[in-house]
């Protein structure tokens, strides 16, 4: 081993099995900077860099290959990835990987790759851009000029400074923008559930509701990405509730926003302006949103720079040499650090670990701080790193996105200043392995409890101090009530009104208060959903139902 190489094993300690020495080829499938290819080359790999090529000949290119590297035009689906029998490592220039079939490529056992945060500076700047035209009108300055009119007066501006800017996620890039925006002189409050207080405070951002955020804010930027609870977050109701003439900037995703709502309430002056680099449909195709002059739209290029090109093709060449020469793992999206004899072991609970984080996750308000997890019995022993890391995937894959993994899921905990503590006890409990998740928030505690049953999978067997047996599996309402008659028929009859039917009915009591959890049938369709709010909200109206909520596993 050369003196670089063990280098790089001290500096990147997550590592996998040992692959191949040398991979014969690398495809570059989609447009990236030289630097690419020739961090590649130099390392004697085989690269073919071709852009643009027809879908037939890129899947014959891909039938010796051991990497892919591409953009965000080249999907890479189950038919692409069954062309490719040696492939052992597919890299996404850049942080989303929607043109990526991850279940396809985690059966395969295919590694895959991206670059979180190469281009937060960009897009950061792109917002500010947005902004700073969305204040002063620039926009529409220039094109009166270039129409010979001078234009003056109709032209009066805002200052940035001193007004309030509300950022919708604190992440990478919301911190990048809340670090130029101070130096704009500007005040900064946000809204993000995973970030701690203390991580708010580091760049004098005050944490706030998401109605309060609107209430008080200037400018609103979004820099989250979309999952059930961000789909079109600003809706006509959530527009309503803004400060009258806040203006919106949207570099995330297209549709955290109702298009439709935002364009009438532009129109009716209740939304000041917008600026907008990504939408519900892409391009837009007659879009009366884009066609308002208080609109600055640009076409997704937040991200596209030179600069962050250049980090992004160079990060990702980089990991696929590292992995592919000497099977190091970085930036990976779902790869878990696990040996397999340890992993057949405990695949049973990591299913298990990843089934309550999503339960509990779906129960839970307010601001996560400390995840608890216990053992017992059998489970006591050993490396459960995974169990934590699968706790974890549940946990923030609901509240955040899909791409929250075994591999980053401590990653994600540690940016959100989320405490993990572990403990262990040898006593079985009734059940030789068993495993505890607890849940502490800003504003809630649960407590959950389950284990593998011989022939049932993993079970749920208490839920905040009450013993139970539910499946994890489906959907469920959870309705926590008081121990009272008739509370069950009033249930029943209320979901049969709705023509929800009722597959399973769990029921537990304590000295607290009794707890049911009902699996339903539910249909497909996401837009034939019989399980919304409506059927919620008449269950929490019964006044001896405490909570009722849905939880999806």
């Amino acid at each position: 081993m050369t003196s670089d190489q063990s280098r790089m094993k001290r500096e990147h300690p997550s590592v996998a099995p040992k692959a191949a020495p040398r991979s014969p080829k690398i495809v570059i499938a989609d447009a990236l900077p030289d630097s690419a290819a020739d961090l590649l080359s130099r390392e004697g790999w085989e690269v073919d860099a071709r852009a643009g090529r027809p879908r037939d000949e890129l899947l014959r290119d891909l039938r010796d290959a051991e990497g892919l590297i591409v953009r965000s035009s080249t999907q890479v689906d189950a038919n692409l990835l069954a062309a490719a029998p040696h492939l052992k490592v597919i890299a996404r220039a850049g942080t989303g990987i929607d043109n990526v079939d991850l279940n396809a490529a985690s059966e395969r056992g295919i590694l895959v790759l991206n670059a979180p945060g190469a281009n937060s500076v960009s897009v950061a700047e792109h917002t500010c851009a947005l902004m700073l035209t969305l204040g002063r009108s620039i926009t529409r300055a220039d094109a009166a000029m270039k129409n010979g009119q001078w234009t003056k007066q109709a032209l009066l501006g805002t200052e940035l400074q001193g007004k309030t800017l509300g950022l919708v996620g604190l992440g990478r890039i919301g911190q990048e923008v809340a670090s130029r925006a101070r130096a704009f002189g500007m005040q900064i409050i946000a809204h993000d559930p995973y970030i701690s207080e203390q991580v708010a405070k580091d760049f004098d951002a005050e944490l706030v509701t998401l109605d309060e955020l609107c209430e008080r804010s200037d400018f609103v930027s979004l820099h989250v990405p979309t999952t059930d609870a961000t789909h079109q977050m600003f809706d006509a109701d959530q527009l309503a509730r803004c400060k009258s003439g806040l203006r919106l900037i949207n570099t995330a995703r297209g549709d955290l926003i109702d298009e439709s709502a935002l364009t009438n309430a532009i129109e009716s002056g209740q939304i000041g302006g917008a600026g907008l680099d990504v939408f519900e449909r892409e391009p837009p195709i007659d879009s009366r949103l884009t066609a308002l002059p208080e609109v600055v739209a640009t076409p997704h290029i937040a991200g596209s720079t030179k600069e962050a090109q250049e980090l992004v093709s160079t990060e990702v060449a980089a990991s696929v040499r590292d992995y592919l020469g000497l099977g190091i793992v970085r930036n990976a999206v779902n790869f878990p650090s696990i040996a397999p004899e340890d992993l057949k072991r405990l695949q049973p609970f990591v299913d298990l670990a990843q089934k309550l984080g999503a339960f509990v996750a779906q129960l839970a308000t307010g601001r996560t701080r400390t995840v608890g997890i216990r053992y017992y019995g059998d489970l006591a022993t050993g490396n459960n790193e995974p169990i934590v890391a699968a706790v974890l995937t549940g946990l923030f894959r609901t509240m955040l996105s899909s791409t929250v993994t075994l591999i980053n899921a401590r990653t994600v905990a540690e940016a959100r200043d989320v405490e993990v503590v572990e403990s262990r006890s040898s006593r079985p409990r009734n059940f030789t392995s068993l495993l505890s998740v607890q849940l502490h928030t800003s504003e809630s505690e649960l407590w959950v409890e389950g284990a593998i049953f011989e022939h049932g999978g993993a079970r749920l067997i208490l839920l905040d101090g009450v013993e139970i047996e539910a499946d994890l599996e489906g959907s469920h309402i959870v309705i926590r009530n008081l121990d009272e008659p008739g509370v069950i028929g009033t249930v029943g009859s209320i979901l049969g009104k709705a023509q929800v039917n009722i597959a399973r009915f769990a029921l537990g009591r304590g000295s607290a208060g009794a707890i049911a959890v009902i699996n339903v049938d539910e249909p497909t369709n996401t837009d034939d959903r019989k399980l919304d709010e409506g059927l919620l909200e008449s269950l929490r109206a019964v006044p001896a139902i405490r909570a009722a909520d849905l939880v999806r596993i």
